[in-house]
């Protein structure tokens, strides 16, 4: 069973993420939302500068962000395949429930940068580990458009950078495991030496 809630050590070991284009209604209410993203905040921050932002994309506003994506797709590519144009369109309009994760850097701090993307990255998890406690699913995912600086200026502006699109909703299959590494391969003991 994946992301059991019987207790935190069972939900750790079994939590699983979903792939978007797999989830369907409902995603959390309102004051799910509120909840999870409060929980989302409560992450390991070295000077607790808050170096990200969640930017929440309501149903109402998909075909507005299915066209800003078009728009930054055609900037390398003028000239995008009929299948292309609907992977975006399927991208725009997957999971009931969209968050845009940003990492927003505090340049002026003396924390390192490096320490503020794990602030990050600390937070898009427990996102998404709250998401999957209030029962539902969760698939955190990039691909091109977190890396256009078209679509990050529908959002923020630099130095930000999108960290990810973080989709929110019930699973609509089974979820399976997948490949994990071996144990040996990424622990081991310190020598010393």
């Amino acid at each position: 069973m994946f992301n059991d809630l019987s207790s935190p050590l069972d939900f750790l070991a079994t939590r699983r993420s979903s792939r978007p284009r797999d989830m369907v209604e409902p995603g959390p209410e309102p004051a799910e939302l509120q909840r999870i993203l409060e929980i989302a905040t409560r992450t390991p921050d070295h000077g607790k500068l808050a170096p990200w932002r969640f930017v929440v994309v309501d149903s109402a506003q998909r075909a507005r962000f299915a066209e800003i994506l078009h728009a930054a797709y055609r900037i390398d590519r003028e000239q995008p395949g009929k299948l292309e144009i609907e992977a975006i369109d399927q991208f725009a309009h997957q999971a009931p429930t969209l968050i845009v994760a940003l990492h927003s850097p505090k340049t002026s701090s003396k924390i390192p940068l490096w320490e503020q993307e794990l602030s990050t990255g600390a937070a898009c998890f427990n996102l998404i580990a709250a998401v999957h406690a209030h029962g539902y699913v969760g698939g955190w995912i990039t691909g091109w458009a977190a890396y256009s600086d078209a679509v990050r200026d529908a959002f923020g502006e630099a130095p930000e950078r999108i960290a990810g699109f973080i989709f929110l909703g019930t699973a609509g299959t089974e979820l399976t495991e997948r490949p994990r590494p071996e144990f040996d391969a990424v622990v081991s003991d310190w020598s010393g030496g």
